[in-house]
């Protein structure tokens, strides 16, 4: 269990503040992590619940509060919110009298295909803590150090992080990413194309947690997958007559359903395989792909990777925390990371 409440200074604190969950980190293995997610009164500036709890309201709370997720595509889209948020989570495990006392660091991950002012965004939400410095580091070069890759050696890694809002394909070799892909094609976008699918095959209405719980109960990125789900019921409100239905899916329906956007996401791949340089791409070669993120625990999701692109990939076993594991790593020894932190 993750004590803030025994933080002061002479540590260090890690965060990633997800899409989907916030994961904060003070040493390798103790972690804490919650839903990405805000409830507020109407006023907008009083909460009413943080994390799970707020999670748990979605699609459920009155009119008088509004449930709301700071981030999309990856990125800070409500500051106030995001920051309101940050700052809950902090107190609700971290005593006002342990807070006084700060930290000697605090690292926050970030996707790489950001614009300055999506990263002043999350550099002025860090401003909330009482640290003596505040780094910034690239999610695909700290997912790459979670995995245990050595990104300082010149050679070519190549990792696909499909995360909540965000998609990235990178190339990493000296401690720098030498060739990058982005799309807006992950978790979320999974899940609006259940949603979509279930409007138009069903003339159903499901909300997103629903959609959700359904990627992860019985999603799947191919028909065949090594492992085959029972098929899960769906409870939805039908659009013509507003009464509750309930239908049964299967993981090759879901698999239907995102096949598009896998394919987005193999286009991606090959297109930055194309651009590399020879040189990386003999390392590739024999280094193969490494595959992370959330949106990657989808079933099959590997094997298709392998068929399409002829490399093996090799998909890491904790993919939700590889980024908190690095930025781990990084906390832990501040001074074998430089190159790869900035403020």
């Amino acid at each position: 269990m993750f004590n803030f409440n025994s933080l002061r200074r002479g540590t260090s604190l890690g965060i990633d503040l997800g899409n989907s969950n916030t994961i904060f980190v003070e040493k390798e293995d103790s972690y804490f992590s919650q839903p990405s997610f805000i409830a507020l009164h109407k006023d907008k500036t009083t909460v009413k619940a943080v994390g799970q709890e707020a999670y748990d309201m979605l699609g459920k709370a009155s009119e008088h509060y509004k449930i709301v997720k700071p981030l999309k595509g990856g990125v800070i889209m409500d500051y106030d919110s995001a920051n309101c948020m940050v700052k809950s989570l902090i107190k609700s495990h971290y005593s006002k009298s342990s807070f006084f006392y700060g930290f000697d660091n605090v690292v926050a991950g970030i996707p790489f295909d950001t614009t300055e002012v999506e990263r002043r965004a999350l550099r002025d939400v860090l401003e909330q803590f009482k640290a003596q410095r505040r780094y910034l580091i690239f999610e695909p070069i700290a997912a790459a150090i979670g995995m245990g890759l050595d990104i300082q050696e010149p050679d070519g890694k190549f990792l696909v992080d499909i995360g909540g809002g965000v998609t990235e394909i990178v190339i990493i070799s000296l401690s720098g990413i030498v060739s990058h892909q982005s799309i807006k094609v992950a978790g979320d976008a999974f899940d609006e194309d259940i949603q979509d699918y279930f409007r138009k095959r069903y003339n159903m209405s499901i909300g997103s947690k629903v959609a959700e719980q359904l990627k992860i109960k019985v999603g799947a990125a191919t028909n065949n997958p090594e492992h085959t789900p029972e098929p899960c019921p769906i409870i939805g409100k039908n659009l013509m007559t507003g009464l509750p239905v309930s239908i049964e899916i299967g993981h090759s329906e879901v698999a239907n359903i995102l096949d598009n956007a896998i394919s987005k996401i193999e286009d991606a791949n090959l297109q930055a395989l194309e651009t590399c340089e020879p040189e990386l791409a003999g390392d590739i070669y024999g280094n193969g792909i490494y595959l992370t993120g959330g949106g990657s625990l989808l079933r099959g999701l590997k094997q298709r990777l392998q068929a399409k692109t002829k490399l093996q990939v090799h998909h890491d076993a904790d993919a939700l925390q590889s980024v908190i594991r690095g930025i781990a790593k990084v906390i832990y020894s501040p001074k074998s990371y430089q190159a790869v932190l900035f403020q």
